[in-house]
């Protein structure tokens, strides 16, 4: 890839270039590839950032901060970071590949998630948050995947000063979704409208919720931050969670059984394309992400 040295908070690049075997998803940051990690023969996603972008959003902070967050964090719900690296022209992340897709195609395809299951996710996710916050850090932006605006908290929206409280507003948006099929506030055509229809509305919990769920999300959907819950004792204790072992291990060996389409086959690269051609070609081709 020309030349491809360590940057600030990055490891050297790889001594054998990862190979491309298919593309994931494009985001507002970046693409997302299917790689094959050649040196420790372990299939894995990276994010590609072009570095013309970084500059041109003023988002190296960001970057700096998003691996310097990933190598410290160790927690069996987070994603761990491989590696990372810099080309002439990008910036890699490399983590975990995840083959089943995101929370997002799940929701979509079932339409909505019975309470056990939205029950399950709902104490993972307060696992994570809860480790997060005692180590200081916001997430700032639960979701699920390309869902965006109506699931951030009302000071998040109105750019004004906020803590981790706005993750749980989040968090009570995602599982309000995931038990009902829909948003607890519809979604608006521009940030501003968006803004507005959430100081403005009081959602109404359907009625196939159960008293249990009703109260937690009402809890975790306070427009006050103040008013939400925020510590594992509070979930630990609440009666939707009766029963609930919060326990990471404990969790993982727990089910959830959900027919999910499977994911469309990648589409491969014709050549085993690397890094090196990658970091050169990708500006001609935005759309497909390997040379050829």
């Amino acid at each position: 890839m020309g030349a491809t040295s360590s940057g600030p908070g990055s490891t050297p690049a790889p001594v054998r270039p990862p190979q491309i075997l298919g593309f994931v998803a494009k985001g507002s940051f970046g693409t997302i590839l299917k790689v094959l990690d050649c040196g420790r023969e372990k299939v894995c996603a990276v994010k590609v950032v072009p570095k013309v972008e970084v500059l041109r959003r003023d988002t190296l902070k960001q970057c700096k901060e998003e691996v310097s967050i990933q190598r410290q964090v160790r927690h069996p719900f987070v994603h761990g970071l491989g590696d990372s690296w810099q080309g002439q022209r990008h910036l890699f992340i490399m983590c975990t590949y995840c083959s089943t897709g995101d929370l997002h195609a799940l929701w979509r395809t079932a339409g909505c998630l019975a309470e056990a299951t939205v029950r399950l996710f709902a104490a993972e996710l307060v696992l994570v948050l809860v480790y997060l916050h005692d180590l200081g850090i916001m997430h700032r932006d639960i979701k699920m995947e390309n869902i965006l605006l109506d699931e951030r908290a009302p000071e998040v929206l109105s750019g004004g000063p906020y803590s981790h409280a706005a993750d749980w507003w989040s968090l009570g948006v995602l599982l309000f979704a995931l038990a009902s099929g829909e948003f607890p506030v519809a979604p608006a055509g521009d940030h501003v409208a968006m803004l507005e229809r959430v100081k403005q509305s009081s959602y109404e919990s359907p009625p196939q919720f159960s008293p249990e769920l009703a109260r937690l999300l009402a809890e975790l959907l306070c427009h006050n931050p103040l008013y939400r819950l925020r510590y594992l004792h509070h979930f630990q204790g609440h009666p939707f969670f009766r029963g609930v072992a919060f326990d990471a291990d404990l969790l993982q060996k727990d089910p959830v059984v959900v027919a999910v389409a499977p994911r469309p086959p990648e589409q491969p690269p014709p050549d085993p394309a690397t890094f090196a051609d990658f970091d050169y070609e990708l500006a001609a081709s935005p759309d497909r992400p390997w040379p050829g």
